[in-house]
């Protein structure tokens, strides 16, 4: 799984953002500003296993990875959350579960959702959001 990422200069620095994240950063250059958005992720995910790798796809776009997915998609499903101000209880009630546990454990990286779960799963925590696949090339 690779999320999307946008750069761009602002004055003398780079600000680059994981817009699926809600993470933003900056460098004095590109190559800083690579290295600092991947800290961030691998900081915010607050697991030493997470190995994350920022991939340059053109001149103001970037794609990240990791080394254990379900990590990563754990951050996405928190995040996103976050973002939207909700508990854990309130995601499980949106999905119809009466213990917040059944939400908590694909946020907590204990189960990787499937793709349909995923996209349940986002639908619970982030209405207003879509989930974009696309193939790279």
């Amino acid at each position: 799984m690779r999320l999307e990422g946008r750069l761009w200069k602002s004055g003398e620095h780079w600000l680059i953002e994981v817009p699926a994240l809600a993470a933003m950063t900056q460098g004095k250059t590109k190559a800083e500003a690579y290295e600092m958005i991947g800290d961030l992720i691998a900081t915010m995910a607050n697991n030493p296993e997470l190995e994350v790798t920022v991939e340059p796809a053109g001149s103001e776009a970037f794609t990240i990875s990791a080394n254990r997915t379900g990590i990563l998609v754990a951050l996405l499903l928190r995040r996103q959350r976050e973002r939207q101000g909700i508990t854990l209880a309130e995601a499980a009630a949106r999905l119809n579960q009466t213990s917040r546990n059944a939400y908590a454990r694909y946020e907590q990286g204990q189960s990787v959702p499937t793709l349909e779960k995923l996209e349940e799963l986002l639908q619970a925590v982030a209405p207003d959001q879509q989930l974009v696949l696309r193939l790279a090339a």
